[in-house]
């Protein structure tokens, strides 16, 4: 694997630490290890164990540099061919999100932090694997941050046995009794309830020496004057000393008879707490955040309360006055170390947790209208799960659409929204957003192409996201081709979509997935008309949609036809929706010669589809019934007049198109006048492509 870890510096600290102890190993294993920094005192050493490093300014917060390093951040990705982009703080995090949604790397984060729920720190919960260092943060990204639970894994931090050696305390105890802090010199961390409690202890101790332990950022110089100010107040200045930012902790920590942990606020975990317990260094820490992970009070160390000096105190001088009790304590704890914090434990979690998402990907396709452009999606659909045989894939489809692809065998998971009702508004694609980002998706395909689509491939969260650069939004995809409406048929139409995925036409076969129970019914309903075994059936669709009224053939013409067919002994099936049956009630009394059957607002799609198989020819005009024709393979007459068949017409062998050209078609308009283009298509014209189709 590739593997390229993000921080804002690599100067002493926690997150530092685990990255490069992180590198060393997958170099060690054979991996590829690159970090990216702002830069500090750890990047020769980094380098040293093999690991590649680049430079940038990911610790900067301002927006401007932030846009300006995505672009920085993307190439060094392609440069190293680089498979995961591990983010360990926010800023980096966001540089990496973005870039890599320019690339094909996976982004994966660490929350090292228990983050304020601000808009700043959400990015660290939109990773496709957000790795948690305690259950501590396990729930607050989950509760908080509203981050799926399968997405969250626990990898605690680990220590390195070889730097940090155990001494028990009762061989270490001396005259002196050295009690010290190592932390970042920030108000969070409790130097002032540290030093409180240690003027209690030195009441009690005389030999008492006090080792602070690293330093403040310059925007806290004014906190670490107050600590000095508290030192003299109470007269600790004699054995208190400032060390400063130390590298070498492991030596630190072999002089230390105690570490104190102070934190007032939730600790994401205390890598300094088990660096001691490696050491034989007895514990005493606030009961915050991921520390409970870590020391089970009284038996591996002990926990006091945050803010609370009379307890730190006393638990401080239960270690002084009692040695067997800090010998136990620090022998339970290196156990503890060696069974659950070692770092080759830490290493193979991290590695499983890249493995699994390098292996385990998902997708999502979106076409949620209409019933026939769903259809005309099957093609599609068919070639995504031949590109993609081990990808989970959904399908988000329109609540009137479902039933199409109930029994799709090339999807595994159906979503449906109701965008003409409970979802149709703003709030509705905003909660649909919210479900989408929960489920996770790798890759997303949008063969919808509007505006809806387009918001809801954005709210996803997904880093590659394909479909049309149209005026629809088009820009919030990260993956898109103009859309420039070339005279294509639309399977064609919607594989120039899927060849950004490396996926060409090579079979447009439409298809459907009916059940047995359908084909029953219809064989019921067509018994019911009295059909004759011998005889042959012409289905008519008599409508094409509500909107489109422009579409329809007139009623004189189909009723011309049904006589001829009559005539013919050829007995006609009258198909439409609810809103065509008075329509289709008013053609049955009109024609007197033969009997209809009228199966209008009789069907469920899938029935429908079983019924246009069992006809031996098909009339429609450009509408679903149409496409259902084509996917079932009947011989089909499609009447075309406002639209393009160029452009609407799927590829079928048994086909023939009746269209009029005239200067004002195809006009693209539901309604009209004069539906000149529909009326010149005559029953007579009709009728030869019948007899053409059923030769």
């Amino acid at each position: 694997m590739r593997i390229l870890q993000v921080l804002p510096e690599l100067n002493v600290g926690g997150v530092e630490t685990g990255t490069l102890d992180l590198a060393k190993y997958l170099v060690r294993l054979g991996h590829k290890a690159v970090v990216v920094s702002g830069g500090g005192a750890l990047v020769k050493d980094l380098e040293e164990t093999g690991a590649i490093h680049y430079q940038l300014p990911v610790q900067n917060k301002s927006v401007i540099s932030i846009i300006k390093t995505i672009p920085r951040l993307a190439e060094i990705i392609k440069k190293e061919e680089i498979d995961i982009v591990h983010a360990r703080s926010r800023v980096p995090a966001w540089i990496a999100y973005f870039a890599c949604r320019r690339t094909r790397a996976i982004f994966i984060t660490t929350c090292h932090g228990y983050y304020k729920k601000h808009p700043f720190s959400y990015v660290m919960g939109w990773a496709k694997r957000v790795i948690v260092l305690s259950n501590v943060i396990g729930r607050h990204m989950l509760e908080d941050f509203d981050v799926p639970h399968e997405r969250i894994k626990l990898v605690p931090r680990s220590v390195d046995l070889d730097k940090f050696k155990y001494s028990s305390p009762d061989k270490r105890r001396g005259r002196e009794f050295h009690v010290g802090i190592i932390a970042r010199i920030t108000p969070l961390k409790g130097h002032l309830y540290f030093i409180k409690a240690m003027a209690k202890v030195a009441r009690v101790t005389p030999y008492l020496k006090i080792w602070i332990v690293g330093d403040a950022p310059a925007s806290r110089a004014s906190y670490k004057e107050q600590i000095n100010v508290l030192i003299r107040r109470l007269g600790l200045d004699h054995c208190t000393e400032f060390l400063g930012m130390q590298k070498n902790i492991p030596e630190i920590l072999a002089h230390l008879d105690l570490l104190i942990l102070a934190t007032t606020t939730h600790e994401a975990f205390g890598r300094v707490i088990i660096e001691a317990q490696a050491s034989g260094v007895p514990v005493v820490a606030t009961e915050v955040g991921g520390v409970v992970d870590i020391i089970e009070d009284g038996k591996n160390g002990l926990l006091v309360p945050p803010s609370d000096p009379s307890s730190m105190a006393e638990a401080a001088l239960k270690i002084f006055k009692d040695i067997e009790l800090a010998r136990v304590l620090a022998e339970n704890a290196y156990q503890k170390v060696k069974e659950k914090y070692n770092i080759e434990l830490m290493v193979k979690n991290t590695l499983s947790v890249y493995e699994d998402a390098l292996n385990n990907f998902k997708l999502l396709i979106m076409k949620f209208s209409s019933l026939g452009d769903i259809i005309l999606s099957t093609a599609g659909l068919r070639a995504i799960r031949e590109k993609f045989p081990r990808h989970k894939i959904s399908f988000l489809v329109g609540e009137e659409s479902k039933d199409l692809l109930l029994r799709c065998p090339y999807i595994d998971e159906l979503l449906v929204a109701d965008f003409k009702n409970k979802d149709k508004d703003l709030a509705g694609i905003l909660n649909m957003g919210r479900i989408l980002r929960k489920k996770n998706f790798d890759l997303v395909i949008d063969l919808q192409n509007n505006r809806t689509s387009h918001m809801l491939a954005a709210l996803s969260l997904s880093l590659k996201c394909y479909g049309y650069d149209n005026k629809k939004f088009g820009f919030l995809l990260n993956h898109r081709i103009k859309d420039e409406k070339p005279g294509i048929d639309p399977v064609a139409h919607q594989f120039r979509v899927l060849k950004m995925l490396g996926i060409d036409l090579m079979d447009n076969r439409l298809e459907l997935w009916p059940s047995k129970e359908d084909e029953e019914y219809v064989e019921n309903l067509l018994s019911s008309g009295w059909l004759s075994v011998d005889q042959k059936i012409i289905g008519i669709n008599i409508s094409a949609s509500k909107r489109w009224i422009s579409k329809g053939w007139p009623r004189p013409h189909i009723v011309r036809l049904c006589k001829e067919l009559g005539l013919r002994n050829i007995r006609v099936v009258l198909t439409g929706v609810d809103e065509d049956l008075d329509e289709a009630n008013a053609l049955v009394s009109m024609i007197k010669n033969t009997k209809i059957i009228n199966a209008c607002a009789k069907t469920t799609v899938n029935q429908l589809a079983c019924l246009i198989r069992r006809c031996s020819l098909y009339i429609t005009a450009d509408s679903s019934p149409l496409h259902i024709a084509t996917a079932v393979g009947t011989a089909v007459i499609a009447l075309f007049g406002p639209t393009d068949p160029a452009r609407h017409m799927p590829l079928a062998k048994n086909s023939i198109v009746l269209k009029k050209d005239l200067p004002c078609s195809p006009c693209y308009k539901p309604k009209c006048k004069n539906k000149k283009c529909m009326n010149l298509i005559t029953p007579e014209e009709v009728l030869g492509a019948i007899d053409k189709l059923l030769k």
